[in-house]
């Protein structure tokens, strides 16, 4: 590659793979490394330039692969090691990148460290996890709760200790204050680095510091939001601990070590002025980071104008936006944001591949996929086993693939998936593949735009004046973007040029030259003359 011409993320797009939803090639109801194999050419098709697969390492399933067992070898139902390989060379071959989840704050309690760590205390891993005396009376050490509801501690009756987990009890969360873990996760970066994957997303980066003092976190107050707060505390000490930056600094210096730097896509549920520092000085920690600022707010003008204009002015110089509508745990945009509307879903995907920064599409986005109802009796998110019927769930937005309306959705032929299957009528590839006018067809020319029209690539980003419900913005010296995204009919003003990309197609070409007037939940990619 040119490094002179700046990493290749930042002028691509991404895609997310929940592996065991994708494809199964054999038949067991389970989406599987070589299923994904022979999507491949659906991804280039699109025009994808790299794929984040949700963990394939060995797990349990106690909470779907965030609890890791095995950080070196892939799991028995998803394929085998020389599958990944196969995957990495056969995406290579097309043009895409793999990218892995990593999984650093926890394992899982079944990972041969922590059963050493809960042996005795004298261990040889005891000192690997979070272990601490209860207070006087028998009490946890200190106030910190799970973020799967209840208190983050679990007594273990064989040592007389508590271990601490953010998560589930199952999910221990690791020492990372103990130099021997930082050395081993070095090691486990390096075996995937260099069996070809181009990066990592590392699930819940901002927490897997604690306080070493192991201090009571305060009362959350009414300015504490959702990424600063849980359930009732504010998480100042088992969350967002400043010396997490020295492990994500760490990481960035061996990823750039290779010829092919490695990218470091951090999971980073922090307000957006606390999002930038995870850039880190000069861009010396992720390369990315996801907003959920961005992804938590409604799909309004005013709101998330607000949010970009915000973030723009945040991150620090050279610093990459990473933009995305859905994924694993934030459910589909389509139902999430556009409440199955077939004209929002539209808005979103310009929206989303007309921003500066690096667009990350989950899959399904491409076809306007919707949430999925997942009946009680057949749910597998422990969140919603345990919560139901107050929450659902996730498992909702991790329903298989829609690649056809045949049995099974052409993602299996087992006669039931691991998870139930929408409505595939509804949303399908095959439907849409040869359909002009499809979402999956916008989501293409959208991609296709992008490669071919640097502004949208690389460009800056300009809000422009809009009324009322409306948002625009330049991109570059010549390439506007306007957005209807209320239920009434707006006018921008000073819109002069050409219509290059709509969400009604039959207005491609068109060419304005006065103010520009949108339909409700239009939007527009204009070329000025």
């Amino acid at each position: 590659m040119d490094h002179a011409a700046g990493p290749w993320w930042r002028t691509g797009v991404l895609y997310q793979i929940y592996p065991r939803s994708f494809a199964d090639s054999n038949a067991d109801g389970v989406g599987d490394l070589p299923g994904i194999v022979e999507h491949l050419d659906h991804l280039a098709w699109l025009g994808v330039d790299g794929i984040w697969l949700s963990p394939v390492t060995v797990s349990p399933n106690t909470d779907w692969g965030y609890d890791v067992s095995d950080f070196c070898a892939v799991a028995p139902e998803l394929g085998t090691l020389d599958d990944f390989d196969l995957l990495v060379v056969e995406a290579g071959k097309r043009g895409i990148r793999v990218l892995m989840d990593i999984v650093p704050n926890h394992t899982s309690d079944q990972h041969p460290w922590f059963l050493d760590s809960r042996s005795s205390r004298s261990a040889a891993h005891r000192d690997w996890y979070l272990w601490a005396e209860g207070k006087e009376g028998g009490a946890p050490p200190n106030n910190w709760v799970s973020s799967f509801g209840g208190p983050g501690w679990t007594f273990d009756e064989q040592t007389g200790q508590y271990y601490f987990h953010n998560h589930l009890e199952s999910q221990p969360d690791l020492n990372w204050w103990n130099e021997d873990v930082r050395d081993t996760f070095d090691g486990i970066l390096r075996f995937w680095s260099d069996r070809g994957v181009a990066g990592f997303r590392i699930d819940v980066c901002n927490i897997i510091i604690k306080d070493a003092e192991l201090r009571d976190n305060p009362a959350a107050t009414e300015e504490d939001d959702f990424e600063t707060q849980m359930y009732g505390q504010r998480s100042v000490y088992n969350a967002n601990r400043p010396e997490v930056h020295e492990v994500i600094r760490r990481w960035r210096r061996l990823a750039d070590g290779y010829d092919d730097p490695r990218l470091l896509i951090g999971e980073t549920p922090v307000p957006v002025d606390s999002l930038a520092l995870y850039y880190g000085h000069g861009q010396d920690e992720l390369g990315l980071a996801f907003n959920f600022n961005f992804i938590n707010a409604p799909l309004s003008a005013g709101a998330m104008r607000a949010i970009v204009e915000e973030t723009e002015a945040a991150l620090p110089p050279g610093a990459w936006p990473a933009w995305t509508g859905s994924n694993h745990d934030m459910f589909r945009f389509p139902t999430r944001w556009a409440e199955d509307d077939p004209r929002r879903v539209r808005l979103a995907l310009l929206m989303l591949l007309s921003l500066r920064g690096t667009p990350v599409l989950y899959q399904g986005d491409e076809i306007g996929m919707a949430n999925v109802t997942v009946a009680h009796a057949d749910m597998r998110d422990p969140l919603g086993v345990r919560f139901y019927p107050y929450y659902e769930g996730r498992d909702a937005g991790r329903t298989p693939m829609q690649w056809s309306d045949a049995p099974g959705g052409g993602f299996t032929a087992a006669a039931r998936p691991w998870l139930p299957l929408g409505d595939v009528a509804a949303a399908n590839v095959a439907a849409q593949r040869d359909d002009p006018d499809s979402v999956l067809a916008l989501c293409r020319r959208l991609i296709d735009f992008r490669r071919c029209h640097p502004a949208f690539s690389e460009g800056d980003y300009t809000t422009l004046p809009s009324p009322e419900g409306a948002w625009a913005w330049q991109r570059g010296e010549r390439h506007v973007v306007a957005l209807n995204m209320s239920a009434g009919e707006v006018a921008v003003e000073s819109m002069e040029g050409t219509v290059r990309v709509c969400t009604d197609r039959a207005r491609e070409r068109e060419v304005v030259g006065g103010p520009l007037r949108l339909a409700p939940h239009e939007g527009f990619i204009i070329e000025r003359a």
